[in-house]
């Protein structure tokens, strides 16, 4: 296929525009309005509100219409965007507000926005009063000896009753974070000690820990009272569409005019996904070939505490920093130096990475390969080809000037496979365990690598019209066994490939329980070009919307549940909270009619039996995977924690205990996924060439007894 760009979701446009007929706009104004001076929102911002609403009920792909569920929604999301730990409301604050839990669908509609500015006022005036208490207390001592405990879990904690249950909280939250400082002073002072070096301690081990408190305080207490019209009402209108899936989102005048900036002036980060979770800034995934990819310390679900700049600029903290607000900390020009303090999984020690921003280069994403022999020991030896695909990619610039060797995915992995042809390999590894995604026309058209023609994806879109896109060049470039592997971070194209090998028969999915499960897809809609349909239109801000969903040629989406591994290993990262599914109101897994398509003879029952028999003595047998067991029930037993002692000896053993977990950890992820090398030899990818032998193994005797 010659393009896949998604296709535009069909409506009535008249209809569309007819709904706008009554709105009149007002240029926004350059003007910047403090929460100080915010009284009331502005014809503008009414107007916006209409538009989001309007598009949402006709471009969303459930097509629902705003609706009392939805509303009930918004009003959570928008109180746990301003107080995700419940440190700040009451509970009386929340009972008031539930008066408009069924209104808020039809305020936006109507552009009344008065409910944002009544819960944000409340919020201010909450904000004020604890960082008063907070300002009181930190003048007291504290006594560390008494055994009692902390909230550490959102979903545990509950909103205080009184002012004397609010003050009790801040106490112990104070108290939690002068303990957090003791104990990373006494480390940073043994591991110099350790080493033998000399013991130097930073201007942030001289500081007053309750100073430093105090500082951050008043420093998140003075953002929130800066934040201005727009802010509120991306924070306000962000939460009705997230109400809809959590991939759906408003983005302000402000926002869409940086987002562009950072396109025209090219700066770059340290190529990492992150989100926001209770407050803080969390990775949720190392894009391949990146900055942070190639220092290799930073991680998935490690939380960003601080961020400095060059190589000795101040650790500004960014707990409770708006998103947007770490993203510009962070992003910079390639070449320039930043400095991160992260927390492996949000606890233990907090380490300073030092990472040399750069541009994700299409050579540091492309396909790697090797040829790996099997050892021989439990099997017959055997020549396999491993081919690391970290993502979808094309260079569409030079395939739009119809370059001749333009670079994509599909050509590279073609390479790969002929090169392994002259090598006389038994079998095919392609690892997409780190692949987010990426073109979907790479996705079809590398797929029909592995199958003879056929579709591989359909897609609806929110008129509920589904169009299956197929592979429609006939051959294929390897017919023999394919293992696919495949883990949680494995999403959205890479998902697409999986499934449809699966579905077609043609190979086996071996890795994680299921891949990530993003099954839709999102443009971005400039609001003043939607409605005035110019270029020049006014900068309204715009709404990224959910308006398509994958499915597979069987009719499954890959949506939610992702594609489920037919050999499963154990592994650390199916239990990481990195999943669609783990996404608060992520669209639900659904199904369509299936496509037909051919069935290929290579995944039978008989033959996953075998594979899966062998593969399950080996690892019960496997020390390293005995190993590896116990460490995911440990990290599964830290996850489940919803309290935390702040007793300091009790503390003190549990983040020993908790620096020590998250070094194995490091050690788990670095063997579960692909680094430097090509293929690199430990239990986890020994296992998967012993799975990929045996398949090899049983479609040979299958065709053996299918022949006599």
């Amino acid at each position: 296929m010659a393009s896949m760009t998604s296709p535009q979701t069909r409506f009535a446009r008249p209809l569309l525009l007819l709904a706008f007929c009554t709105i009149s706009f007002i240029a926004p104004q350059a003007t910047r309005c403090d929460a100080e001076d915010l009284v009331a929102p502005t014809k503008t911002d009414q107007n916006v509100a209409k538009i989001v609403a309007a598009l949402l009920e006709r471009r969303h792909v459930s097509r629902t219409a705003l609706n009392d569920e939805l509303s009930t929604r918004a009003m959570e999301l928008f109180l746990k965007a301003l107080d995700p730990m419940k440190l700040y409301f009451y509970q009386s604050d929340v009972d008031e507000f539930s008066k408009y839990n069924l209104t808020i669908d039809d305020m936006v509609k109507g552009g009344d926005l008065d409910v944002a500015y009544v819960v944000f006022k409340r919020f201010l005036q909450r904000i004020d009063e604890r960082v008063a208490v907070a300002e009181t207390l930190l003048t007291e001592d504290f006594d560390f000896t008494v055994d009692e405990s902390i909230v550490v879990e959102p979903d545990a904690a509950r909103y205080p009753t009184s002012p004397e249950e609010a003050k009790d909280r801040w106490r112990r939250q104070i108290k939690f974070n002068l303990l957090v400082a003791k104990d990373e002073a006494v480390e940073r002072k043994r591991k110099a000690e350790e080493s033998g070096e000399e013991y130097k301690p930073t201007k942030e081990d001289l500081e007053d820990p309750k100073a430093k408190l105090l500082r951050r305080y008043k420093r998140n207490q003075k953002r929130w009272h800066e934040t201005d019209s727009d802010q509120l009402l991306e924070l306000f209108l962000t939460s009705v569409t997230t109400s809809y899936d959590p991939h759906t989102t408003f983005m302000s005048p402000k926002s869409l005019d940086n987002f562009r900036i950072m396109m025209r002036l090219n700066l770059e980060g340290i190529g990492a996904a992150l989100r926001e979770k209770d407050g803080h800034t969390v990775v949720s995934r190392v894009i391949p070939g990146g900055a942070a990819d190639k220092q290799g310390e930073l991680k998935a679900d490690d939380y960003i505490v601080s961020v400095g700049q060059g190589t000795d600029g101040e650790m500004v903290d960014i707990v409770e920093m708006p998103l947007d607000d770490v993203v510009e900390q962070i992003r910079g020009h390639a070449g320039t130096i930043v400095r991160l303090g992260i927390k492996s999984g949000g606890t233990g020690e907090t380490k300073i990475l030092t990472i040399t921003r750069a541009k994700v280069e299409l050579e540091d994403s492309a396909a790697r390969s090797q040829v790996v022999e099997t050892d021989g020991e439990t099997g017959p030896k055997m020549k396999i080809g491993y081919i690391s695909l970290p993502s979808f990619y094309l260079d569409m610039e030079a395939a739009r000037r119809n370059a001749r060797d333009y670079r994509s995915s599909t050509k590279d992995v073609r390479d790969r496979l002929n090169e392994f042809k002259d090598d006389g390999i038994a079998a095919v590894i392609l690892d997409l365990r780190m692949n987010g995604g990426g073109s979907l026309t790479e996705a079809i058209n590398l797929t029909g690598l592995f199958i003879d023609q056929g579709p591989v994806v359909q897609v609806k879109d929110s008129d509920g019209r589904v169009t299956p896109y197929a592979d429609e060049d006939s051959g294929v470039a390897w017919d023999g066994p394919l293992v696919v592997l495949t883990s949680k971070f494995s999403a959205s194209a890479s998902e697409i490939l999986a499934g449809a090998i699966q579905d077609y028969g043609r190979g086996i999915v071996v890795g994680d329980v299921a891949t990530h499960g993003k099954g839709t897809v999102q443009t971005l809609m400039d609001l003043g070009q939607e409605i005035l349909h110019s270029n020049r239109a006014p900068n309204f801000g715009a709404l990224k919307v959910t308006l398509q969903q994958f499915y597979l040629p069987d009719g499954e989406s890959t949506q939610k549940e992702g594609v489920k591994a037919d050999i499963i290993l154990p592994s650390l990262t199916t239990h990481m909270d990195v999943g669609e599914a783990d996404l608060e109101y992520a669209l639900e897994h659904d199904r369509v009619e299936k496509t037909k398509h051919r069935k290929y003879s290579m995944l039978g029952n008989d033959v996953l039996n075998t594979v899966r028999t062998g593969s399950a003595k080996r690892i019960e047998q496997s020390e390293d995977f005995v190993d590896l067991l116990r460490r995911i029930e440990s990290y599964q037993r830290q996850k489940s924690e919803k309290f935390v002692s702040l007793q300091e000896d009790k503390f003190f053993a549990r983040r020993k205990e908790l620096d020590s977990q998250k070094e194995e950890e490091k050690q788990l992820l670095d063997a579960e996924m692909p680094d430097d090398e090509v293929f690199r030899h430990n239990f986890y990818n020994d296992e998967v060439l012993n799975i990929t032998r045996d398949y090899v193994e049983a479609l040979k005797r299958q065709n053996l007894a299918r022949a006599n």
